[in-house]
């Protein structure tokens, strides 16, 4: 009903655009009518997209007087949603219609203008990278957006000026080291967090900050010291506040329609705070009641606010001090272990990442975590459909894995199953079989527990590690795969394994004598712990073949020149290397 109602009230708009003056009071009674619809929770957005004649009928509108101006940018505004509605808005000259509204003598209509860009350059490069040379009466269109963003200015204004810089900035038209972000759009987002302002504007000064400050260490840093941006988020975690009369409940009421937003807004902003620099995640964790605050906000019944809550303890448990103090006094990984029993797919991946720091070898959670038995939990994650989780799944696994005695090493083979274990070690994502490497590599430490797996998972481990080598895939997955060899060439046993493959030799030869000098590296070291003098290296050998036979089969295969050739080699590493290799043929 609305679909066929609406189209026709804009298409009579049309008509009667070309018509005298005084029908110009029908066409915005027609407009302000759509605005209404269209601006209505209970209608689609895509209302305005479903008939490709709708957007540029209502740009060619929009300039007949103040009031059409007014509208047809509220419901730009307003219908404005996706990236696909941002290119249709762009392709019908929706930047070049509404630039010149910004200097308007109406302030609805360069309000609404202003808010339209703000949802055109959200995410969109080209929309910012055309915004970024539009001039308007002479100016540059952000130096309008820096002259909005003065502090006499309406807040809603300021608030929403910075927010179309912040996206021009994010989305690589504006640097962010360029004075319009450093100096004004920065501090005016710092500016709208404190108490002065209104409870929601706190909340989108906040969340812009934090979208602002996420990938830019520099921009974290000068944050961190303006206006102690630090210490006042910690107000965000007071309401609602107190009452004492029935005088307050109207207070109250708003009180707690913002609660879960403000902590929300709070978390993401110290989770972009905190993201790369050691000193403020340290200021971070001394601000008052923090870590509780965080281990609180991981069982909050708001989803946004779990999920705002364990991308700040991400960003927390990048410090290696942190996880040895904070987060081993509030034992957080409780709490994040609950939160991965049941959570959806979006919150999942996060603690997951967050319990893979957890699970580092210098972290005092690791014992514990080990021991309430989340090995079966990480192996479900690796028959996830999402690439992400698949990720963290086996990256926390090979954090487990790292230095890790037989028990735990056999535990994780025994749970994952060498189905899944191979299943993993050809997945699409480079990024999945890039830390299943790792884990593997990891689970082939120690020469005890290099020749127990092969012995019982070799033919398979050889067969993928051929099928990789062999395959389209990039240098540092070959790099990785290659160190796997050299962790089974380190082994009493398992170095057989090779030196009846001769097919791998030759791929290891060919690896010593590659442009990449990481392939060249690992393949050497390959190669070096095949030759290695037992006697000399204090080995305990029961290998079918001794050392002098090993060596005497590689020197015949060419690998004595090739080292030899090496030893000449620019990089040093890799020239110490080989001559350390040539140096067991002397012992």
């Amino acid at each position: 009903m609305w679909t066929g109602s609406s189209t026709q009230i804009l298409k009579r708009c049309c008509k009667e655009s070309s018509l005298v003056f005084p029908d110009l009071i029908f066409i915005e009674a027609c407009l302000r009518c759509l605005r209404t619809v269209l601006i209505s929770p209970v209608t689609p957005v895509q209302l305005l997209y479903t008939d490709p004649t709708v957007v540029p009928h209502l740009m060619s509108l929009m300039n007949q007087s103040l009031r059409t101006q007014e509208y047809t940018t509220q419901i730009i505004f307003h219908c404005c949603k996706t990236p696909e509605h941002q290119t249709v808005l762009f392709n019908h000259g929706a930047i070049q219609n509404i630039a010149p509204l910004l200097i308007s003598t109406s302030y609805k209509v360069r309000i609404q203008a202003l808010k339209c860009f703000s949802v055109l350059a959200y995410e969109n490069t080209q929309v910012s990278l055309t915004l970024v040379n539009v001039i308007v009466n002479g100016e540059l269109l952000s130096s309008i957006f820096v002259r909005m963003m003065q502090r006499d200015k309406p807040i809603e204004m300021q608030l929403t000026a910075a927010k179309c810089l912040t996206y021009m900035c994010r989305a690589g038209a504006i640097r962010t080291d360029d004075c319009c972000i450093v100096l004004k759009t920065l501090p005016c987002l710092v500016r709208m967090c404190s108490k002065e302002h209104l409870l929601e504007q706190r909340v989108e000064g906040a969340e812009t900050l934090a979208f602002l400050l996420e990938p830019d260490v520099e921009l974290q840093r000068i944050a961190s010291i303006t206006d102690q941006l630090v210490a006042m988020l910690a107000d965000y975690f007071k309401y609602p506040s107190s009452v004492s009369t029935i005088t307050d409940i109207k207070r109250l009421d708003h009180d707690l329609k913002h609660a879960h937003e403000l902590r929300q807004a709070a978390f993401k902003l110290y989770a972009s705070l905190g993201s790369n620099d050691e000193d403020i995640r340290k200021k971070i964790t001394e601000t008052e009641n923090m870590m509780d605050r965080i281990v609180s906000g991981l069982s909050e019944s708001s989803i946004k606010v779990r999920l705002a809550a364990v991308r700040c303890l991400h960003s927390l448990s990048r410090s290696v001090q942190q996880l040895r103090t904070s987060f081993h006094d509030h034992a957080v990984w409780k709490p994040l272990m609950k939160l991965l029993q049941n959570a959806p797919d979006e919150v999942l991946v996060m603690a997951s990442s967050t319990l893979c720091n957890l699970l580092l070898e210098f972290s005092p959670s690791k014992e514990p975590i080990l021991e309430s038995g989340v090995i079966d939990l990480l192996c479900s994650l690796t028959h996830s459909e999402s690439p992400a989780l698949r990720v963290n799944g086996i990256w926390a696994l090979m954090n487990m894995a790292f230095q890790g005695d037989q028990k735990v090493k056999m535990e994780i083979l025994q749970s994952l199953g060498t189905e899944q274990l191979f299943c993993l070690l050809s997945d699409t994502d480079p990024n999945v079989l890039m830390k299943t490497l790792g884990l593997l590599r990891n689970l082939l430490s120690t020469r005890p527990h290099i020749d127990q797996i092969m012995s019982t998972h070799g033919k398979q481990i050889m067969q993928a590690v051929t099928l990789i080598l062999e395959g389209d895939h990039s240098m540092e997955i070959k790099e990785q795969t290659i160190c796997i060899l050299a962790n089974i060439a380190d082994g009493s046993t398992a170095k057989d394994l090779i030196m009846t493959n001769d097919d791998m030799l030759q791929k290891m030869k060919y690896y010593m004598g590659h442009s990449n000098v990481k392939l060249q590296l690992a393949a050497t070291y390959c190669i070096s712990n095949l030759i290695w003098n037992e006697e000399d290296g204090n080995y305990c050998c029961v290998s079918n073949l001794s050392s002098q036979a090993r060596q005497d089969k590689l020197r015949e295969m060419g690998f004595v020149d090739v080292l030899h050739k090496l030893t000449q080699a620019l990089d040093p590493n890799l020239c110490d290397r080989a001559k350390t290799a040539m140096q067991q043929y002397l012992a």
